[in-house]
């Protein structure tokens, strides 16, 4: 499959690709975490991961998860009315830098912060974060055996009648963690949906909306406008305030009627202009992640409104804002025992890849190749017209989820996931941006042992 030399130098290993491959079990991907499976070995020897994935794993083809069945667990856990103020970031696009600049923002202020996010990088502690960082394994297991509890004592799944999904689960999860450590909001980041996400079984108190477009056709809706109807069905009849950043002309009106419908007309969808919300431009994220974090800064700052908590002063939100990290999100990183340089993004759209390679010469003054993963279901036609003119060497993940059946462009290279390795990419040239979906950027953090345990720092207690 490759045009470039196989290398056996550093890659990542089976065992820790198994983790990773496991972290992207949530929504829609392959999850296992080991290769024992629940039927052949009992419960009792089952990993953490294997309690979040296991009713997953068994889906029929076609099944779909159960809001039904996540409502009734909710129910035996207690934890329905759970009290808390819930940020809620729905979108197709950049709804994890929007959870993490909120919930940097409310830490500012001196929160105990619970951010729950979905999928993770390297590892399935990080869907869970108090004030910014992972829970620990201990924690993680503790929380899946609470839910393994519970799902027992539910009545048998039915052939056909949706199963509990591994995201929802860890949406259930991170509700249990904030409230056993006394949390003070909870922000969560949907899956794929709004109103078909277990996001909505814990109402928000405002909702945050990233621009949506036609990701996931066929799942939310068979059109935008399908899909930005259910997003917007996140919110619930006491939602305070509902934010969006900018959206396309067909998408915002039904974001509108939407809420209006669900709110009786209380709540009117309030959008965020960017670059008027008095974050300094030092303080945002490069590219188009800007409009998303200023849209996560704007929803807590309304959230602290709605709440009648006090801000954060300007020192603890710069000291906040300053220390967020987002690997994979435009992020820079240097190759091992070389002077080479990665520039990781989640790039899956034409405009998104032109914004990092505007970033990458704008650092670099020139970009020497460039790396893209984008299975089928992606704007690979919008990336390939980007890309004209420069070196592209393709990447083929392994996972059941994604076919990778498109013609490549003439003069492209091909490599499958298991030849990339340091070696590889240091003789790609010295300044290299890798493109494509999140088990990609996933893929070449574990590669390049990027630390993803820390979120961001919060400010001292006031």
């Amino acid at each position: 499959m490759s045009c470039l030399p196989r290398d056996a130098l550093p890659r990542v290993t089976a065992e820790r690709l198994r983790t990773v491959e496991a972290s992207h079990g949530g929504r829609g991907h392959p999850c296992r975490a080991d290769a024992r499976s629940p039927a052949a070995t009992g419960e009792e020897a089952m990993s953490t991961d294997d309690l979040f994935f296991r009713e997953w794993a068994a889906r029929l083809p076609g099944e779909r998860r159960s809001l039904t069945r996540a409502r009734a667990l909710i129910g035996a856990l207690g934890i329905a009315g759970m009290g808390l103020p819930v940020l809620t970031v729905v979108g197709s696009k950049g709804k994890g830098t929007a959870a993490a600049y909120a919930s940097a923002h409310l830490s500012a202020a001196g929160l105990r912060v619970v951010t729950i996010t979905s999928p993770a990088l390297r590892g399935n502690r990080e869907r869970i974060r108090l004030s910014g960082r992972a829970v620990s394994a201990g924690e993680l297991d503790s929380l899946a055996k609470r839910l393994a509890a519970e799902i027992r004592r539910l009545p048998a799944r039915t052939d056909g009648e949706g199963y509990l999904s591994p995201s929802g689960l860890f949406i259930i999860a991170g509700v249990l963690h904030a409230l056993s450590v006394a949390a003070d909001v909870l922000v969560v980041e949907a899956g794929r949906g709004g109103g078909s996400d277990e996001a909505s079984l814990f109402p928000p108190t405002v909702a945050a909306v990233t621009p949506v477009f036609e990701e996931h056709l066929g799942e939310l809706g068979d059109s935008v406008t399908a899909i930005a109807r259910d997003k917007a069905s996140v919110v619930g009849p006491a939602t305070g305030a509902v934010l969006s950043a900018p959206q396309r002309a067909d998408v915002e009106p039904v974001l509108s009627t939407t809420v209006a419908g669900i709110t009786r007309g209380r709540i009117r969808v309030e959008t965020v202009t960017p670059g008027t919300n008095g974050i300094a431009a030092d303080l945002l994220p490069g590219g188009l992640g800007s409009v998303n974090a200023e849209l996560g800064c704007a929803a807590a700052r309304r959230l602290l409104e709605v709440t009648r908590a006090a801000p954060p002063t300007a020192a603890d939100l710069r000291a906040t804002l300053s220390s967020i990290v987002l690997p994979g999100r435009l992020s820079w990183h240097r190759l091992p025992g070389s002077q080479a340089a990665v520039l990781i993004d989640q790039a899956v759209t034409g405009p998104a890849a032109t914004a990092a390679l505007r970033a990458g010469r704008a650092r670099w003054g020139a970009v020497d190749h460039v790396l893209v993963s984008l299975p089928d279901d992606k704007d690979l036609a919008g990336v390939t017209a980007v890309l004209r003119g420069f070196p592209v060497t393709f990447v083929e993940l392994k996972r059941t989820h994604l076919r990778f059946d498109r013609e490549l462009p003439p003069g492209w290279a091909r490599l499958g996931e298991d030849e990339l390795t340091v070696d590889v990419l240091r003789r790609l040239g010295p300044h290299i941006a890798a493109l494509g979906t999140v088990s990609f950027a996933a893929l070449l953090l574990e590669l390049l042992d990027v630390p993803t345990e820390r979120l961001f720092t919060p400010s001292p207690p006031r």
